[in-house]
């Protein structure tokens, strides 16, 4: 069994997909950063001064001061300034992978396989009909 295992973690596309793994939690920390620290307070000012962070709907009716008062209150909310930054977060994530991945295709490029040629009875069948319609 513990040859198996060895030869299983060996393979390429584990460690691949280890290596993918580790690179993606890193890049997700990074957007995570650009959304919180660097995207949302211009977009903040600009409405207004609004801290996305902090806008949430109470569900109990009550008035808190901070989505942090409510929550250590046990308060149900509806955090949808953080759903936003999440949004942004996804949104910057897949413009980051969709220009990695057209990269990485435009470096892998292959050229199209040539069509093939059509069998022997086709080729007959269409150089007989090519006499036919000559006549």
């Amino acid at each position: 069994m513990w040859k198996e295992f060895r030869a299983f973690i060996a393979r390429g596309n584990v460690v691949d997909l280890a290596v993918g793994l580790i690179m993606g939690a890193a890049f997700g920390a990074i957007v995570n950063s650009l959304v919180n620290d660097i995207v949302m307070p211009p977009i903040g000012l600009i409405l207004g001064g609004v801290n996305f962070a902090d806008l949430f709907i109470p569900l109990d009716g009550k008035s808190y001061a901070s989505l942090k008062a409510a929550q250590d209150a046990g308060a149900p909310v509806i955090a949808w300034g953080q759903f936003i930054q999440a949004i942004i977060n996804f949104l910057v994530i897949a413009v980051a992978i969709f220009f990695l991945v057209r990269a990485v295709n435009k470096i892998y490029k292959q050229p199209a396989p040539a069509p093939a040629e059509p069998a022997a009875d086709i080729q007959l069948l269409t150089e007989i009909r090519d006499l036919l319609k000559n006549r």
